[in-house]
């Protein structure tokens, strides 16, 4: 017997991975969480039924996450994390010794456990001593700071759900204050390829500009997400993500990475002409 894994991308397509064996299954208070292991992308984890991560292709995601503002800012100190329960940015963040402190906000410790149990890959810098866990709403958690952070990295879910806060106004208006005067944040931008999909990416690039004085989108292929074509946020009000790209010090770092580097950094930005098109409709006019 076939056992397959399904996500619908829209009315008309599906996604899906043929299972070998489901590992973990719960419903903690914020949503129903599934651990599954496939012979083609190794173990992969769902929430409420959407594909978060897989062995096989995470780290494009978590290295696009976290080195493209650590190439740009000189010197990040004090890092908030907002969902991330995984672990993977976790792991990219604490290859950078000058960091001192990385705030990791998960709403849902289910997530986390569940995760340190199955998905050791990611999860498996957690215990940092440099990481502090804080089981709370990410949304209400950064309402309490200002000046604080060098980076803010906003890994959130669909923004449907439990991670529906995390794409408001509000939220990216208390993230710009939570960020020290040259602070950056960055986020996951959803897709722009299908139609659905595109809506929730402009809604969220429109606010973000509100928020911050410097606003560009980068991009990155990732076979198990929606259309494989995946955006990110990158939002400050002092660098730019180009003009202000540290390449050589990075470069000294020697850090190993699978997908990330200097160049790719640069030409990561450079964005489809339908995806600049679709940025450019909302950046001027008013939104729900």
């Amino acid at each position: 017997m076939e056992l397959w894994f399904s996500e619908k991308h829209t009315e008309g397509v599906k996604f899906s991975i043929q299972v070998d064996q489901q590992l973990y299954s719960a419903q903690s208070p914020f949503q129903r969480i599934d651990v599954f292991e496939s012979v083609e992308f190794g173990r992969f984890l769902t929430l409420d039924g959407y594909m978060m991560l897989t062995e096989k292709d995470e780290f494009i995601y978590h290295e696009m996450m976290v080195h493209v503002p650590m190439a740009v800012h000189p010197d990040v100190r004090r890092v908030l994390v907002i969902g991330a329960g995984d672990g993977g940015i976790i792991r990219e963040l604490t290859a950078y010794s000058s960091i001192e402190q990385i705030d990791l906000v998960e709403i849902d410790q289910m997530v986390v456990e569940a995760c340190r149990e199955f998905l050791p890959q990611t999860a498996c810098r957690l215990d940092d001593p440099r990481v502090t866990i804080h089981y709370q709403d990410g949304l209400k958690f950064v309402r309490h700071y200002e000046n604080d952070y060098d980076l803010i990295i906003v890994d959130s879910t669909d923004p449907f759900g439990p991670g529906e806060g995390l794409f408001t106004r509000e939220f990216y208006g208390n993230c710009c204050k939570a960020l020290k005067e040259d602070g950056i944040m960055v986020n996951q931008h959803e897709s722009p390829f299908y139609d659905v999909d595109a809506l929730a990416m402009q809604r969220a690039h429109k606010r973000i500009v509100e928020s911050f004085s410097i606003s560009r989108v980068y991009q990155a292929h990732i076979p198990t997400y929606p259309s494989g074509h995946w955006l990110f946020g990158f939002a400050s009000n002092r660098y730019h993500p180009i003009r202000d790209l540290r390449a050589r010090d990075w470069k000294k770092l020697e850090l190993t990475t699978r997908y990330y580097n200097t160049n790719l950094h640069r030409g990561a930005f450079a964005l489809p002409n339908y995806v600049q098109a679709l940025l450019e409709d909302v950046e001027h006019v008013e939104l729900d």
